[in-house]
């Protein structure tokens, strides 16, 4: 590179704010991780077909009393996929199912972030009695085994995505909590918060200003990893016919072709395609995770 181009560089690095000089590092970094990019493309993949499939998908072809195509049909050019028991096109239940599946995900990673990292902050500000308490409570969470404590939530809440998004968070938000809570210790002991305490800061002023603007790395991190997990929570109710029997999602579509027939007469057309997509995007989600982490803190990957 000549010494025209080096000053050139640089002047254009000079020209971007400072502001975007950080995501700039941090998206130079993360394409360096091909595991991570390509966990990147795969969730981009299928958000994109959930968000435009009411395009080229009508309620007419998933109705199961609209629908004219033959039952359990092997995959054939006309169908990609197959059909399931009621003659719908498996590949456009699969394309719409990732609609409520990756919806009902994301909202209980959310609740679980917000609760865990809400949780972890105030622990971890106040310590003494409030901040034990807290931690005791989460330690109950976690004495208990969460996938029978979300059976017995989305049972006593009644059927539907609303009480499954709500068990799924309910029982996910404690590996939040800890890890939060941990970094806020971490961050409390630096001279920047005192010296913001010295100058009159109050409690709410340091846990929104000082702290949560240094452990937000963390949870970004912690919510890539939790949304993996929230899917197969999801995945995991529903086909036990804790969710709505209206909507489709993937759990639903291994629920019905598990109960409905599809399973006894070996379609397997009809539970493969939903597996293989709930490990693919869980798949694409912890990739995408790891990587974040290893850019965010490059020493993780050399404690492994």
């Amino acid at each position: 590179m000549s010494a025209a181009q080096t000053l050139e560089s640089r002047d254009v690095a000079a020209a971007v704010p400072a502001r975007f000089a950080g995501a700039r590092r941090f998206a130079r970094s993360f394409w360096h991780r091909r595991s991570g990019v390509v966990g990147l493309a795969v969730l981009l993949v299928f958000s994109l077909l959930a968000l435009l499939s009411p395009l080229f998908i009508s309620q007419d072809q998933l109705d199961v009393t609209k629908v004219d195509g033959p039952l359990l049909a092997a995959p054939s050019g006309h169908y990609p996929l197959g059909t399931d028991q009621a003659g719908r096109n498996v590949l456009l239940l699969m394309i719409w199912g990732s609609r409520e599946s990756l919806r009902v995900g994301i909202i209980a990673t959310v609740l679980t972030v917000v609760i865990g990292a809400g949780i972890g902050i105030v622990a971890g500000h106040y310590g003494g009695f409030v901040g034990r308490a807290l931690m005791h409570v989460t330690d109950w969470f976690i004495a208990l085994p969460s996938l029978p404590l979300a059976i017995s939530l989305a049972a006593v809440l009644g059927q539907g995505e609303t009480s499954i998004t709500i068990a799924i968070a309910a029982t996910s938000w404690t590996a939040t909590a800890r890890l939060v809570r941990a970094q806020t210790l971490a961050v409390e002991a630096r001279p920047f918060v005192d010296r913001a305490r010295a100058l009159g800061a109050g409690d709410w002023q340091i846990m929104v200003r000082q702290v949560l603007p240094n452990v937000t790395p963390l949870i970004l991190v912690s919510s890539t990893l939790t949304v993996a997990g929230a899917l197969l929570s999801e995945a995991t109710l529903t086909f036990l016919g804790l969710g709505n029997p209206a909507s489709i999602t993937w759990g639903e579509l291994l629920n019905s072709a598990f109960f409905n027939g599809a399973f006894t007469a070996d379609a397997w057309w009809c539970l493969l395609p939903p597996g293989l997509a709930i490990l693919v995007v869980v798949l694409g989600f912890t990739l995408t995770g790891r990587a974040v982490e290893h850019v965010l803190d490059p020493r993780t990957e050399d404690k492994r």
